[in-house]
């Protein structure tokens, strides 16, 4: 059977044993629900009841201001989780919207502690996943604060491709980038006049192509440097080695 992504994307910090691949898999076929482009997931003051889980379409953290202008704050891609720590608040001080068709499994509070007392790889897998997403947030931070526009965009194509690659979604060099050039500059706090200047550079300068929603990297490493952009801070190279199943 073929592994689903989070299975795929857990499997790049430890090995998981068979038992374990098939307790998430479940996790996977557990309460689906489909959300439209641009659907509110959860909004801003309402009350989490569940983790989602997102199996297919990408989808963003935003906090909005009064006078409509929205701050795209992380992306949830295939085999993210949203938040495993949620149940704690009493209400979002923020909102998830689809950027595509969605497709969640929304997990419980029973389920979700019924997973992490009795298998501890998957918690410690889940674990690693949520510092992941913290320091994914910092890596944003850093790139706000710090890089300017080239480098702003080009970290942030840098690391989709490293984030869709550990699960399988690129082939040839090609992954699905659905975002608008006025949602990239949500992300990156740059005009989508900006946004568009800094694309057709890379096109030009033959590192890129970005077509019916499709980016081709030709030179990833050429990318990377004009970024500034390590890897490191996705944690992708197996370190939780030493929690690896024998079977």
């Amino acid at each position: 059977m073929k592994n689903s992504r989070l299975v795929r994307k857990l499997g790049h910090f430890t090995r998981l044993s068979q038992d374990d691949k098939e307790v998430l898999e479940a996790l996977c076929r557990s309460r689906p629900r489909r959300f439209g482009p641009r659907d509110t997931i959860i909004g801003e003051g309402e009350r989490p009841q569940t983790v989602s889980l997102f199996l297919d379409g990408w989808a963003c953290r935003h906090k909005g201001l009064e006078d409509g202008r929205r701050q795209i704050i992380s992306l949830f891609l295939p085999g993210d989780l949203c938040d495993i720590n949620i149940f704690i608040l009493k209400q979002m001080d923020h909102s998830i919207s689809a950027v595509t068709p969605v497709t969640v499994a929304e997990v419980t509070r029973e389920m979700f502690e019924a997973i992490v007392e009795g298998h501890p790889r998957i918690a410690q897998a889940l674990w690693w996943e949520s510092l992941v997403s913290a320091a994914i947030q910092r890596e944003w931070t850093t790139s706000l604060g710090q890089r300017d526009a080239k480098e702003r965009i080009s970290h942030l194509l840098c690391e989709l491709y490293v984030r869709l690659d550990c699960v399988g979604l690129v082939e040839r060099c090609s992954c699905q980038l659905p975002l608008s050039q006025a949602e990239i500059g949500e992300m990156t706090g740059l005009t989508a006049v900006s946004v568009n200047r800094v694309l057709q550079d890379l096109r030009h300068a033959g590192l890129i192509d970005l077509k019916s929603r499709v980016l081709t990297i030709h030179d990833l490493p050429a990318l990377e440097r004009i970024a500034l952009f390590n890897a490191n801070y996705l944690h992708l190279e197996g370190e939780g080695k030493h929690l690896a199943a024998n079977q």
